[in-house]
């Protein structure tokens, strides 16, 4: 089955094709945090394209292996055709394969590219292997009499995932020949990637050659440096008849590991696994968009190879660790972003052994009450500057419950709970603390950047938000609810009735301070360091989307009214409403430039889910509004990242795709939200 199919144009007539094609994105990841990317025409435009990005152990990290693949298909008549493109420094974008690509699909998710000249028909697929860093280039001719001879040189640069494309780990390469295997190596850090083919009359011709002034034009507009250099070691010959497939395979693994299995048996592995993850999500997903959103949802879902001490704590209890890549290409895992994501990625798709997996994961990080903000690339230990993560950790758990009833792992981490609310309590890091006068939680420490509006730009903390933020409170009453129920559950009275009077505290003053009346909707902080901010936000739909919502029902209505009015586009809500003083209509130029609009008025798709629960408990019986909200959005899926939806989107029309291609949240809220209402649509 063509999942989705991505037209392709014989040659670019106009700017906005050519746009078009060098936006557009496919992304294929290997469940370790490594992947394949590019655009769907060939050009390499930023520093994370690359067909194999190995997830390799500390302190590596991430590393793009091989960067691209000059290809050539020489004819029966020696006519030969080069596909791809290619821009270099003074000069013109060259398209090699425009006048021959017909079209780009996605089949179970990963991509194929079919090329027509003349009689001839070629179909190329890419896929990686789960669990492995390995890649896998496949040929096949679809119609063409005759034998046709494939030409494929590789090159590379091997560098950290991160690091600008004029950089490099090693200056030498070496390429060693065994019989019909070959290694690629690099300097005293012994980085190997070898490479296997599979078809008929295989042979290598070695031509060292240095490829200059490449130009990542995308790095450019990002405010980076644009012009780099690969290098490649000669090229691989194999012939391809009709009906026949000739493969490339790259990897870093052993040679064991690698020749384990043939180029069919990995294929054909690889779809069998996507198909079994379509058929065990819930029914409602299983078709149309809902299929697609499965697939991408297991693109973020990896077991880390960066940490061999979680891997080695979880097997010794019986289970394999996980986490969430928060999003493609740049992200690490990060602890909102995985608590949010939860339910969508691993809930709704029947992944539950993954999901407890990453709940007790996260617990066994807990340190003064709170859980990691994020993993920086490469590193062992999280940091922990965030005052909401931690009270995403109490939804994700409750959410987990309601789908499994798993209550040995709220057994297990229960305890800690429990030593989460007495730190916050008490105070914690970064003057995270209940004021004991409202019982509202406060935050905010000079430099830090602790709620999910978090950009900053060295020192410079855009949105501080430091004091009593809206959906911190939210977040915080809700943990307050859940702790005491599940207490209560364990007959733990005592302490559960403690919850219900700190819960009962944070409500009554919530209420009273944080209603704005002349607005009629919520203060984004109050008792900050400028008194109380009224900048009209989304934070404050969380007072009534959460499972126990702490905004009193009489208000929802007007707080609904404003969002829908000033935030809400088809995209996702705004940041911030269009008229403030720092409302930026566009997310562009370099990072100061960037990260001064992240959260001044650019609209984040993951905003959907929490709008469409508080929308549904105001107007439970509007399912059409709440769809026609979500079907926008959706329709992304076959626009940017092909079979994602973006991270953010500029605040005006035409509401262009920022940010990351691939997010998690973006992807899990847009899933969670096509189950609940195709479920409501259609209840038993």
């Amino acid at each position: 089955m063509d999942d989705l199919i991505f037209s392709v144009p014989g040659s670019t007539q106009n700017q906005a094709e050519l746009d078009k094609l060098l936006s557009s994105e496919w992304l294929v990841a290997n469940g370790l945090g490594g992947y394949a990317s590019g655009t769907v025409c060939g050009v390499r435009t930023s520093r994370y394209h690359g067909l194999l990005i190995a997830a390799l152990p500390s302190p590596l990290g991430r590393v793009v292996m091989l960067n691209d693949l000059k290809e050539e298909i020489e004819f029966p008549n020696g006519t030969f055709i080069r596909l791809g493109a290619e821009n270099r420094a003074g000069q013109p974008l060259t398209f090699h394969s425009m006048d021959f690509v017909s079209q780009f699909r996605l089949e179970t998710g990963l991509p194929v590219w079919r090329y027509t000249s003349g009689d001839y028909v070629l179909e190329k697929r890419l896929v990686l292997p789960h669990m492995q860093n390995t890649v896998y280039i496949v040929y096949t001719l679809i119609e063409g009499e005759g034998t046709i001879r494939v030409h494929l040189s590789p090159q590379a640069n091997f560098r950290f995932h991160g690091d600008t494309v004029n950089s490099g780990l090693e200056a030498t390469y070496a390429m060693t020949v065994m019989e019909d295997r070959y290694e690629l190596s690099a300097g005293p850090r012994k980085l190997v990637l070898r490479f296997k083919l599979y078809g008929d009359n295989s042979t290598f011709t070695f031509r060292s050659e240095r490829i200059h002034d490449l130009v990542f034009w995308l790095e450019e507009q990002r405010g980076f440096y644009e012009r780099g250099m690969l290098w490649s070691p000669g090229t691989f010959h194999m012939d391809l008849r009709k009906a026949r497939r000739a493969t490339m395979v790259a990897s870093t693994h052993s040679w064991e590991t690698m020749l384990a299995l043939y180029p069919e048996e990995a294929m054909d592995a690889e779809y069998r696994r996507r198909e079994t993850l379509i058929s065990q999500a819930a029914p409602e997903a299983g078709t149309g968009p809902g299929r697609e959103l499965i697939l991408a949802a297991d693109q973020f879902v990896i077991r880390p190879m960066g940490r061999p001490q979680d891997a080695a704590r979880a097997r010794a209890s019986g289970y394999d660790v996980h986490t969430v890549i928060a999003g493609y290409h740049w992200f690490t895992d990060w602890g909102r972003d995985t608590m949010i994501s939860l339910e969508g990625l691993t809930l709704v798709t029947g992944r539950f052994v993954e999901a407890g997996s990453i709940l007790r994961t996260f617990s066994h990080y807990i340190r003064g009450g709170l859980i990691p903000n994020m993993f920086p690339e490469g590193e062992k230990e999280g940091l922990y500057n965030t005052a909401d993560a931690t009270l995403w950790f109490f939804h994700a758990i409750d959410r987990y419950l309601n789908y499994t009833r798993d209550r040995s792992t709220l057994m297990l981490i229960l305890p800690k709970l429990v030593s989460i609310v007495d730190s916050h309590l008490k105070g914690t890091s970064f003057n995270i603390k209940v004021d004991p006068d409202d019982g509202l939680l406060s935050q905010g420490e000079e430099t830090y950047q602790l709620t999910w509006m978090d950009a900053k730009v060295d020192d410079w903390v855009v949105t501080p938000r430091r004091g009593k933020a809206v959906e911190i409170n939210a977040l915080w009453y809700n943990a307050l609810r859940l702790l005491e129920q599940w207490l209560r559950e364990e007959g733990a009275a005592d302490r559960a009735e403690f919850c219900r009077e700190q819960a009962d505290k944070a409500y009554k003053s919530f209420n009273e301070r944080f209603w704005y009346e002349n607005g009629g909707y919520l203060y984004d902080v109050i008792d900050g360091e400028e008194g109380n901010d009224n900048a009209c936000r989304p934070n404050q739909v969380f007072a009534i989307s959460l499972g126990y919502p702490i905004l009193e029902p009489s208000r929802w209505e007007s707080v609904l009214k404003v969002v829908r009015d000033r935030l809400l586009t088809p995209k996702g809500l705004r940041s911030l409403a269009p008229g403030h003083p720092d409302y930026k209509s566009k997310y562009f130029g370099d990072l100061r430039s960037r990260d001064a609009a992240y959260h001044q008025g650019t609209v984040w798709a993951w905003l959907v889910g929490p709008y469409l629960d508080a929308w549904l408990k105001t107007h439970p019986g509007d399912i059409d509004s709440a769809n026609q909200v979500l079907q926008t959005l959706v329709s992304e899926l076959n626009l940017t990242g092909i079979g994602f939806i973006s991270e953010i989107f500029d605040a005006d029309y035409p509401f262009i795709a920022r940010g990351c291609i691939a997010q998690a949240w973006s992807v899990a809220e847009a899933l969670r939200c096509w189950v609940q209402l195709h479920s409501a649509k259609n209840p038993e």
